[in-house]
């Protein structure tokens, strides 16, 4: 049995270095490895209106993935999201970060326009009248989308 154990411990740290190798090889980040499966969405497993918005942005074609983390904060000062631009998600699509209840067409937009100074777009905190915070198809209203960008500095995106 000890050798079963033994055995079974070095094909898994071969598994692992192999794994780590192939990453190294292909210049894979984890950004990189989410984006080839398609857009992701880190989340808490207790926010509801999460899920609205991924219901949203499914509606409008995005074929969003979803991961439930404790690690929020990790996850947003990875992505270049701070305190004051948070909300409760953050998305990473086609190298763009997406954080909160941003609507589909302002990321259709970005991703339209592709502007290589945006690291990504917020609806700071959680905008009442916002896709997953209102009624399915109720346009936004009553708050602003902002880009933030490479230099730190942020600006409306759009208004609502």
């Amino acid at each position: 049995m000890t050798a079963h154990l033994s055995t079974h411990k070095l094909n898994t740290v071969k598994t692992l270095v192999a794994m780590v190798a192939i990453g190294l090889l292909f210049g894979c980040s984890g950004e990189t490895t989410a984006n080839a499966t398609g857009p992701v969405v880190y989340k808490s497993a207790t926010c509801p209106c999460c899920d609205d918005w991924i219901t949203h942005m499914r509606k409008e074609g995005f074929k969003m993935r979803t991961e439930v983390r404790k690690d929020m904060d990790s996850i947003k000062a990875s992505n270049g999201v701070t305190p004051k631009l948070a909300s409760c998600h953050t998305a990473l699509i086609d190298g763009y970060v997406i954080e909160g209840h941003v609507p589909a067409a302002d990321v259709k937009r970005l991703l339209k326009e592709k502007p290589a100074d945006i690291v990504g777009l917020t609806a700071p905190g959680m905008p009442m009248k916002s896709p997953g915070m209102q009624a399915e198809g109720l346009p936004p209203k009553g708050y602003n989308v902002i880009a933030f960008k490479k230099d730190g500095s942020t600006e409306v995106y759009t208004r609502y």
